[in-house]
Formats: C-alpha cells, structure tokens, sequence
C-alpha cells in the first residue's frame, strides 16, 4: 500500500518525467530534417535528433529497466548517431514512451524505491535515485535542445 508521502514523491518523479517528455517533443514540432540533423559548429556537440534519442534512452534504461525491472533493449552508443528524415517518428515516440512511464511509476511502491541497483555508470544506488537520473539529465539536455532549436533556425538549416 501506497502512504500519501510515496504518493506524493512518486506524482513529483511521474509529473517531471512526462514534462520533460512534452518538453522534447515542442522541440522538435515543425522541424524539417535538415534542422532536426544539423549539429552546432562545436566539437562534439549534438543534433536535435541525437538529443531527443538519447533522452529518451536514458528514460526508457533509468526508469523501465533500472527502476522499474522491465525489459530495455537500450543502445546507448546508436543514440549519438541517430538520425532522420522527420519529426514524427521521434514525436510518437515521446507519446508512447510518456504512456510507458506513466504505467511503470504507477506501479512503483514505498518499498521499490528503497531497493538498491547496480547501475552500471553510478555502481549501488536505490531505485528512488535510479529516477533522479532521468530527471536530471533529461533537464541538461532539454536546454541543450531548445539552443539547439533556435540556432539551426537562426543558421538556415531548412
């Protein structure tokens, strides 16, 4: 049984996660591919569609399998790679993904969050700090989008 408290921390984790989610999918509405591909004149810095991939795989490995004990078929590597011809691939996926993560941090209890993990970047953490990853990184890159966004419209990238 769920105490008002877990309540509580679990709407916080599910509200953040799903903003974060809508968030990424704003960034990506109306984009062509040529924008949604386009990286900054920096080293190594990322395109909208790397970004989206990638926070969405570090949700789906955090959250459903780290947190949540579901399957993951996470490839981490692929993300920094990824590219397409459209938005609405990535878009549906936000959709579905948000739907998922709904259902598993709806099942989550007190007890689950206690559980410790091995993590295979952070090594023993409990379950409740598994969700802290996601949230924090997904807010890093979410700025990273929206500068993203607005710098391949300013470069011409259409």
């Amino acid at each position: 049984m769920r105490s008002a408290t877990t309540e509580a921390e679990l709407e916080s984790f599910q509200k953040a996660l799903l903003d974060s989610l809508e968030r990424v999918s704003a960034c990506l509405v109306g984009l062509t591919a040529q924008q949604l591909n386009w990286r900054p004149p920096a080293p190594e810095a990322n395109s909208l569609y790397v970004l989206a991939s990638h926070i969405m795989g570090n949700i789906e490995e955090n959250v459903l399998a780290f947190a949540s004990g579901l399957p993951s078929n996470r490839d981490r590597p692929a993300e920094f790679v990824a590219q397409g011809e459209a938005a609405d691939a990535l878009i549906q996926r936000t959709g579905e993904l948000a739907a998922r993560v709904q259902e598993a941090v709806g099942r989550l209890s007190l007890a689950d969050l206690d559980i410790m993990r091995t993590h295979p970047r952070f090594g023993q953490i409990t379950a409740r700090e598994v969700l802290m990853v996601p949230v924090r990184h997904a807010a890093e890159h979410i700025g990273q989008m929206e500068l993203t966004r607005d710098l391949a419209k300013a470069a011409g990238a259409s």
